[in-house]
């Protein structure tokens, strides 16, 4: 009876340990090099590829601000509700849902946002973080700050449709 219980108390404690790994975030389909097999033609010597089609990383460098109070509860450009607290930004152009990494560079803080809205449409900015993205990357009290933005998986540009909003 007690090895039973001995069993089952380190059954518990290897269950949990499992559970608490890390795993990854975010598929990277698109991202690096892919294996050719001796069938297919070697793109990287064709010169006819379309460059509209082919997803490349991307990094830019510009100001970000952030938006807060203002637009809490109400819809973002992609159809969800604006959470303040969350992780996210808006970018003019990408697409929507696109996965970035964002890197303050005055103190090199960085975490990983998705692009959920549109703007900002202030002369000169490239980005508007979230109250919550801003307050893990340290520019609260400044407003702006200049960042990096490292796309990681560029977004699927869908729109989610709510029903019975009033």
């Amino acid at each position: 009876m007690k090895n039973r219980a001995i069993n089952y108390i380190l059954f518990i404690i290897l269950l949990n340990l499992f559970n608490c790994t890390n795993s990854p975030r975010y598929a990277r389909d698109n991202i690096g090099p892919t294996k050719l097999s001796s069938k297919e033609p070697n793109k990287k010597n064709n010169k006819k590829t379309n460059r509209k089609s082919t997803k490349h990383r991307k990094v830019i460098k510009g100001i970000s601000s952030f938006y807060a109070e203002d637009f809490h509860g109400k819809l973002t450009a992609n159809g969800e509700v604006y959470d303040m607290y969350g992780l996210t930004a808006a970018h003019k152009t990408m697409p929507l849902n696109t996965i970035c990494r964002v890197t303050n560079l005055a103190n090199d803080k960085s975490l990983i946002l998705r692009i959920n809205d549109r703007g900002p449409y202030i002369k000169g900015r490239i980005l508007d973080c979230s109250y919550g993205a801003a307050k893990k990357l340290d520019f609260i009290n400044q407003g702006t700050t200049k960042v990096k933005i490292e796309v990681i998986e560029w977004g699927d540009n869908k729109y989610m449709k709510h029903r019975n909003l009033k």
